[in-house]
């Protein structure tokens, strides 16, 4: 029961109708899917060809620059969500705050197709500079410098601006939807999550199907616009539901309180001091909160409690994202050196020159391998909300979330040794120098004779990590959050897995030193002769570690969980 003065919890558009039917919520909820839906293909458009992007012939990035750019982009795009979400909570509502994002998306998408055509990206980024004539390395035992990739502050800042946007519209509108079925029950809310997932999988189907292949083949001016095109639907669909949305209100932020317990406890003398010199913030009794409901003390240090009991949970989810985001990085780069077969075979010799170089250039793009993981989301989800799921809970073998994002991180560390694994056989064919040329797009890549599809196995890995791993870790936080911190702690959950994807970004930075593995002064013609293997093997090594701790974690939340009241209360498991 809410406390007296409290703000209303929801409040509908259609004030003729204060409780909308179900056929209303079911409706406002499909409208937030489709939304997702158009919102994930254009997030998808952007990462899946960034490193292809940066790495052609337009900016002339290296292999490691691009990979870096779009491992920040990734990282940054969840590692803001909660501004987002402190922001909702704040001031703007979570309807504001999905239609600001929106709107902020939709204009810094355009800085995409600006820069895809010549008179553009000089008027964005002016003239490319010219590289000085002469041996770019005098002597035999000099190290080559990388020069400053070209147009990096303005594809860096549009890059920041679209993570923004989109950090803001992930930590929202996961919560706005899941305030439609609300009233509908706790189930309505599980199957709400689980369709969400499936949503957000089939943007990206759409984007990698349709998208990735006009950027590989015909033109990333074209690629972008659609991209430009999707958010703008998505924008115009989110206002046209508006009347039929269920909305709340913004009830106050608890960061200041959550800082303030915290320093409590940790630095208990500083707490003291600086209560002396503000001798009123020392007593935050209720009739000072009165003009602005909000949590009581007492409630402000039990959701403190809560949020330290769960984020070393959340926490060691963190190498897991590290390996999740190479899927998007990588990934990417090293299949640019596996050989892609061409989606049209040769024909016979009674074709004509023309048709056959024409249907030659299209090559099947690197960026489908994507669709290996996404097609697994696409069907198991299905399944197990369907079969599997009320098969294990009859015969009462249904896993826990902990015990499922244990199972995650397994099938996580098992793709990263698969890569390693391709990668070491990669390599030995560009020792021996036996190469293949291929042209994707307007470049020419040297690959090793090795077809692309043997990259499918660590895609189809991390697609079955991700139902284990990622939808019991986004259901863990949202139930075991308190109502009134549900907001912030979604954001921290996708936070956190943008801290995975920048400490990913940041090894690679680290390796790509003079003496690291990832470091090539003779990467000359796109042979990509690294040691990309090695970093593997280290992710490998790093997520089987965290995965042991992991499990002893989860070991103990669950103990805590139960506390005194287990014995009497057996079948309570919010593990």
């Amino acid at each position: 029961m809410p406390a007296p003065g409290a703000p209303e919890e929801r409040r509908p558009l259609l004030g003729r109708r204060p409780r909308a039917p179900r056929r209303w919520r079911r409706t406002a909820a499909a409208a937030v899917l489709l939304v997702e839906t158009l919102e994930r293909a254009a997030f998808f458009g952007i990462s899946a060809n960034l490193v292809l992007y940066l790495n052609s012939a337009s900016f002339h990035w290296d292999g490691q620059q691009a990979s870096r750019a779009a491992l920040v982009f990734l990282g940054a795009s969840y590692l803001l969500a909660p501004v987002g979400g402190w922001l909702a909570d704040a001031y703007l509502g979570r309807y504001r705050a999905v239609t600001l994002s929106l709107g902020l998306y939709l204009v810094a998408s355009g800085l995409l197709p600006a820069t895809a055509f010549g008179d553009g990206r000089r008027s964005f980024c002016g003239e490319v500079p010219v590289s000085p004539l002469g041996p770019a390395c005098p002597s035999p035992g000099c190290t080559r410098v990388s020069p400053t990739p070209y147009c990096a502050p303005t594809l860096y800042s549009g890059l920041l601006l679209l993570a923004l946007a989109a950090s803001s519209v992930r930590s929202n509108l996961t919560s706005f939807g899941a305030d439609q079925v609300m009233d509908l029950g706790r189930h309505a809310s599980r199957r709400f999550f689980n369709w969400l997932y499936w949503s957000i999988n089939v943007g990206a189907v759409l984007s990698l199907l349709v998208v990735a292949f006009i950027q590989q083949n015909i033109d990333f001016l074209l690629g972008y616009s659609i991209i430009v095109g999707c958010l703008g639907l998505a924008f115009f669909i989110f206002l046209f539901a508006t009347p039929i949305f269920v909305t709340k209100p913004p009830t106050g932020s608890q960061v200041s309180s959550m800082l303030k317990l915290a320093l409590q406890n940790c630095c208990p003398r500083l707490s003291h001091r600086h209560s002396a010199r503000d001798p009123q913030g020392t007593q935050p009794l209720p009739d000072q909160r009165s003009p602005q409901p909000g949590p009581s003390p007492q409630e402000d240090m039990a959701n403190f409690q809560v949020l330290v009991k769960i984020l070393p949970v959340m926490v060691t989810l963190v190498p897991y994202w590290m390996v999740y985001f190479q899927m998007q990085s990588t990934y990417v780069l090293q299949g640019l050196h596996l050989r892609i077969p061409n989606i049209f075979p040769d024909h016979p010799a009674n074709s004509s020159v023309a048709l056959r170089a024409q249907r030659s250039s299209y090559k099947i793009p690197e960026a489908w391998l994507l669709l290996a993981n996404v097609v697994v989301v696409l069907i198991l989800v299905p399944v197990k909300d369907h079969l599997l799921d009320p098969l294990l809970q009859r015969c009462k073998l249904l896993p826990s979330a902990l015990q499922k994002m244990a199972l995650g991180m397994f099938f996580g560390f098992a793709s990263v040794l698969v890569a390693g694994g391709l990668e070491r056989e990669r390599l030995q064919y560009i020792h021996r120098n036996q190469t293949v040329s291929q042209q994707i797009g307007k470049d020419v890549y040297y690959a090793a004779p090795l077809s692309i599809w043997w990259q499918i196995p660590q895609y189809l890995l991390i697609g079955i990590s991700e139902i284990f791993a990622s939808i019991p870790g986004l259901e863990f936080a949202y139930s075991e959050a308190p109502r009134s911190m549900q907001g912030a702690i979604m954001g921290i959950f996708f936070c956190l897995s943008g801290v995975g994807s920048l400490l990913g970004s940041s090894l690679v930075a680290l390796l790509s030193l003079p003496g690291g593995w990832l470091y090539c002064p003779k990467d000359f013609g796109n042979i990509n002769n690294c040691r990309m293997d090695l970093y593997f093997f280290l992710l490998a090594c790093i997520q089987a570690a965290t995965a042991l701790l992991f499990i002893w974690i989860a070991g103990r939340y669950k103990r805590v969980a139960q506390g005194p009241t287990s014995q009497s209360c057996p079948s309570r498991d919010r593990g």
